[in-house]
């Protein structure tokens, strides 16, 4: 767990207001930390690993990304979606909602509000964990293997902005947006200042920022599992405790926007 004893979370509450918003799974709306520690002693054990070094650099990324790395053999979907479907089924009582996240998905579903959760989680096991939680079951779910690039690659967070129904003009390449999605950060996309790409994307982990960020939408980033410094070197654009600090307010739907107010987010 980070250390948040010397942080001050104390910046007024602000209103913002966005087309959509996009969640992060794991150290977002919920804590699997114990869990996946087992799914990963498991593996190391199997290839001869150990878990702690894997647990070093995994979170945040698909597993197909580090197996890739440590254990070519094992990176395909077909053993990924079964060891990770077994993690809610063996481990869910191991797994905690992560504060404030049961009740703003529970209103932005009520109000009818266009969400989606976009992880680097396959969809076994993220399907597993909703029905486990017994959390929100969103209309769009993007999964690790609907992406060829995970995670800081933007491609994800974009892909569930177009699930929505929410498109607009691909950027054009600059170094600034290759140097995000490269695991870098600039001012120009780190701002969020694309025009047309008001989406808010809540995150835990520097890699899920970051591509949040090189899409061009604003970051919550949560720090539930990563030091501040982690969290402001990414490019997050606010950054609190939990999700107790993100509440919908009011939702337009003739203008198809959601008010969302932010509180008690870090003060430098």
């Amino acid at each position: 767990m980070p250390d948040l004893s010397k942080a001050s979370f104390t910046a007024p509450p602000e209103e913002h207001s966005f087309q959509a918003l996009l969640f992060d799974m794991d150290g977002t709306i919920i804590d699997s930390t114990p869990a996946i520690e087992k799914y990963w002693a498991g593996i190391g054990a199997e290839i001869g690993v150990d878990p702690a070094t894997i647990l070093a650099t995994s979170h945040g990324r698909r597993s197909i990304d580090t197996l890739a790395i440590l254990a070519p053999h094992l990176a395909n979907w077909d053993y990924i979606c079964k060891a990770e479907g077994l993690v809610p089924l063996q481990h869910g009582s191991d797994a905690v909602e992560i504060p404030g996240a049961r009740a703003l998905l529970s209103s932005l579903e009520a109000a009818s509000v266009p969400w989606a959760i976009v992880t680097s989680g396959t969809r076994p096991l993220v399907q597993g964990w909703i029905d486990v939680m017994k959390l929100a079951q969103p209309r769009n779910l993007i999964t690790a293997e609907q992406v060829e690039k995970g995670k800081p690659d933007p491609a994800a967070y974009l892909l569930g902005a177009e699930r929505l129904g929410i498109t607009f003009p691909s950027p054009s390449p600059s170094p600034a947006t290759s140097s995000v999605a490269n695991g870098t950060t600039n001012n120009t996309i780190s701002k969020g200042t694309d025009k047309g790409r008001d989406i808010l994307v809540l995150e835990d982990a520097p890699s899920g920022i970051r591509a949040g960020k090189a899409a061009g939408f604003k970051v919550v980033a949560l720090a539930t599992s990563h030091e501040i410094p982690q969290l402001r070197e990414a490019g997050a654009d606010w950054i609190v405790r939990d999700m107790r600090s993100v509440v919908m307010k009011r939702w337009d739907a003739g203008a198809k926007r959601v008010v969302v107010e932010i509180s008690e987010a870090l003060v430098d």
